[in-house]
């Protein structure tokens, strides 16, 4: 039964009736992407805008006084009505979806992920997953795809940092109080808030349910903060990534049962639920449960009706970065949810473990029960292949099932006043919104003056900003502590950038293995160089604070207070910020261990350019004439030797190449060179690598695929899925009989003819689908081929000849014959992994 929403929950009630609309600006984050929101904003409460960037606190804040100031206020009453017009629009346009005129409504999209950065308003995020998650919902919005959000309310959130007089790291959890929050809480028709139960080990534990609106979208919060719970349970969802192994499991049954559970409270039905990470494995357990209790219909049959409309995004690059549990604590806590399931314990944990694991793997959940996997680059797929092969044994690597979307950015979160004008004088407003085809040629089109214009006044803006900031962020007994007399950096000098975890995976001390020769890049006389570094390590993470301190003590060891600066606590607005003003992003991450990674997306569309490690999103983007390339494409893991290889490129490609390049200008003081791969690396780079692009391939590649795939599955009372099932036990129960003969080959003119007998047991033809393949070598790409049955064999059962032609360009021993499992609906190795190769 669906339930109405309905919001009581205003920041203000005696707002005076002109400036009604604020209540429903503030709550709509749609104003985390829009520079006019950021200019109305800031004339309310300039000091408290920048503190916070907090539209909600500051209207619960702000004086009735100030308020009838600023209705006398032309130009705030201006930038009031352009921000709610720009609101209405942006719900009222039909949008890119809306425009595909498809042949069928595909419902509702549902997207689970453990964090969301869609602001430093709602601190629910801490690094690049949550950012990617909050700019595809950014996105969804203005694309307008039917698409709801669900995640998390952390009471503290990820960690905030501090560094103490040594330059150590310090974490601390200040509260997020859901009143100063951008946030409602989601009630009943009647107003009462809605709840949601979930059972754990011996008790009941209550879920609050809040609501934010991100554009068109929705994105639903779960909270386990009720009165009614105990303190421990009060405090399941009090910190991102924090506490042990029973805390995590304990967000992830949030997450992914109890989300999937609120929507139903809620009236949504979705269609296709997408899994952001493995933490939401557990949506795909109670979306099968529900439809089998719907359908009175086996576990088995509903897993197979429900999982072609799960999308499982895996974002880890090594197997060790995924969520897994000990066995008995699943135990623990699934004992009853499995009863209700109607399987055996056996069967359950077998979904989330392999022959050779001793621990219940959330990826492997997350695979068993999708119907589409991928990587988050192109090289990620690869890796990401490797890493569930053997989920897939026997199965060639090219052939395990895992696709790739490469990550993109939403693009006006992250682009600067100044570049938003210059990209709408050349590509006018709606660009983000519609079709990239001919931006490229706009931007080209540009005069370098405009362009270097545009860089300059990015460089000069993050400086200004740095100098406010670095003289509050340090107590002033630090090893940093800023001397205000000290004019620190120089809005005209090359300005290097670089901001992530600080992990030992991602090197982000690389620049300091010759610390000497780094002082001199720095202060070349002519040519000086200055650096802004930003980062946080896991509280957890030893190595990773050594690193940190390891920078602090070499800025003071070297007084480069002037050169380089270390901005504490990164976050959202830091980030927006560095990716602004720099003019070379910095990323040293060894390969393959950067999925994909997002931050060097960003500094595109402010004409920054990038200088990485051919790793994750870089080791697809880079060309010659748009950036810098560190490496050799290989894998090397920790290797020392590579390290200091990779060091003095390095410092070699800023030296010789980036440095000079950025010096050397025209007549009119413009580095062309420099503009010019400038100009190259927006037009080619900045819509490939936007989430327009991403969203859209996510859409048409597997959001409208999956639909329609799901609701062929569930119709009839999920007939094909009940005969799909059928058809697995068949083949379990006979595939240890099936027997491969001894080929023939003739060699007729330029063709291989092979015949080969194949004995079937109790199957059918149309059960097993029988091959002829040949492996990708140095000379040849791979080959893979439908044999045909051309006889049935005299005196046999099921027993028939096979025969293929081929072309005689390599050698014939290239090739093997292989049965696999055949259906034709279902998908072949995901659903049904079994392969029998020929002796030879």
């Amino acid at each position: 039964m669906n339930t109405v929403i309905r919001s009581y929950d205003k920041p203000r009630l005696d707002l005076p009736s002109e400036f009604e609309a604020l209540n429903e600006l503030v709550l709509d984050l749609r104003w985390s992407w829009s520079h006019t929101a950021d200019k109305l904003w800031q004339r309310i409460d300039s000091e408290l805008w920048f503190q916070t960037h907090n539209p909600w606190l500051i209207l619960q804040n702000v004086s009735l006084k100030r308020l009838r100031d600023l209705a006398n206020d032309p130009d705030f009453l201006y930038l009031l009505q352009l921000l709610r017009e720009e609101q209405l629009a942006s719900k009222a346009t039909p949008a890119w979806f809306q425009q595909l005129q498809l042949k069928f409504d595909i419902g509702t999209i549902a997207y689970f992920s453990m964090e969301f950065g869609l602001s430093e308003a709602l601190p629910i995020y801490s690094g690049g997953l949550g950012v990617l998650a909050g700019d595809h919902l950014k996105t969804a919005s203005e694309l307008g795809i039917p698409l709801i959000g669900v995640g998390l309310l952390y009471q503290q959130g990820y960690f905030r940092q501090v560094l103490d007089t040594d330059g150590r790291q310090l974490a601390f959890y200040p509260y997020n109080d859901p009143s100063q929050l951008p946030i409602r809480p989601v009630r009943d028709i009647e107003g009462e808030w809605l709840h949601i139960e979930i059972e754990l080990p011996g008790r009941i534990l209550r879920i609050r349910l809040w609501q934010v609106q991100v554009g068109r979208i929705l994105l639903y919060l779960l909270d386990s903060n009720d009165p009614l719970n105990s303190p421990a349970d009060r405090g399941i969802t009090s910190e991102l990534y924090g506490g042990g192994s029973e805390i995590r499991l304990q967000q992830e049954i949030v997450l992914g049962i109890g989300g999937y559970r609120a929507l139903k409270t809620i009236g949504i039905t979705p269609e296709v639920c997408h899994l952001n990470e493995g933490h939401a494995a557990f949506v795909i357990l109670e979306r099968t449960k529900q439809f089998m209790q719907h359908h009175s219909i086996p576990f088995d049959t509903a897993l197979s009706a429900t999982r072609v409309a799960n999308l499982f995004t895996t974002h880890t690059p090594i197997e060790a970065g995924f969520d897994y549990f000990s066995t008995t604590l699943i135990e623990q806590y699934m004992a009853n949810y499995v009863v209700d399931l109607g399987i055996s314990l056996e069967q359950f944990i077998s979904l989330g473990t392999t022959d050779d694991d001793t621990s219940f793997h959330m990826a492997w959940l997350a695979m068993n029960g999708s119907g589409a996997i991928n990587g988050v680059s192109q090289l990620h797929g690869k890796v990401s292949r490797s890493i569930f092969a053997r989920l897939f044994p026997q199965w060639p690597l090219t052939e395990v099932p895992v696709g790739h979307v490469t990550n993109g950015v939403h693009i006006p979160s992250w682009d600067s006043p100044e570049a938003d004008h210059l990209w709408t004088n050349a590509c006018g407003q709606e660009r983000w919104r519609e079709e990239l085809h001919e931006i490229d040629t706009a931007i080209r089109n540009i005069p370098d003056a405009e362009l270097w214009a545009m860089r300059t006044i990015n460089r000069q803006r993050l400086i200004e900003w740095i100098k406010k900031r670095v003289n509050s962020q340090y107590p002033q007994h630090t090893k940093l502590s800023a001397d205000k007399e000290i004019i620190l950096l120089d809005p005209n000098i090359l300005t290097l950038g670089f901001a992530r975890r600080f992990a030992c995976y991602k090197r982000p001390n690389l620049l300091l293995h010759d610390p000497e020769r780094l002082v001199r890049i720095l202060r070349h006389t002519d040519h000086p160089v200055q650096l802004v570094i930003s980062g946080k390590a896991h509280p957890q993470d030893r190595d990773g604070q050594a690193m940190i301190k390891a920078w602090i003590d070499f800025i003071h060891e070297y007084h480069l207070k002037n050169q380089i600066v270390f901005l504490v606590d990164y976050d959202l607005l830091v980030a927006e910020h560095l990716v602004q003003g720099v003019d070379v992003w910095i990323n040293t991450p060894r390969r393959p261990w950067e999925a994909s990674g997002t931050s060097g997306m960003k500094v595109l569309v402010n004409g920054g350019l990038n200088l990485s490690t051919l790793d994750g999103w870089w080791a697809e983007a880079w060309k010659i004439d748009v950036g810098w390339a560190l490496g050799d494409r290989q894998k090397h893991d920790n290797d020392l030797m590579q390290d200091k290889i990779d060091a003095e490129e390095l410092y070699s490609l800023l030296e010789t190449q980036i440095i000079p390049a950025f010096y050397e200008r025209d007549l009119q003081g413009i580095p062309t060179q420099w503009v010019q791969r400038m100009r190259n690396s927006m037009a080619s780079l900045t819509p490939k690598f936007s989430t327009n692009r991403m969203v859209r391939e996510y859409t048409e590649r597997y959001y409208i695929k999956m639909a329609s795939a799901y609701r062929q599955r569930i119709n009839n009372n999920a007939a094909i899925a009940q005969h799909i099932e059928q058809w697995k036990e068949k083949l379990k129960k006979h595939w240890n009989a099936i027997h491969i003969g001894v080929r023939e080959v003739k060699c007729i003119e330029t063709f291989y003819h092979i015949s080969i007998p194949v004995y079937l047991d109790d199957l059918e033809l149309n059960d097993v689908k029988v091959e002829i393949y040949a492996d990708k070598n140095e000379d040849h790409s791979l080959e893979k081929q439908t044999m045909k049955p051309v006889e049935a064999l005299t005196g046999s059962v099921n027993g028939y000849r096979f025969m293929a032609k081929i072309k005689t360009t390599r050698s014939v021993s290239d090739y093997t014959v292989r049965i696999i499992p055949a259906h034709p609906q279902a998908q072949i190795p995901l659903e049904n992994c079994l392969i029998l190769w020929e002796h030879k």
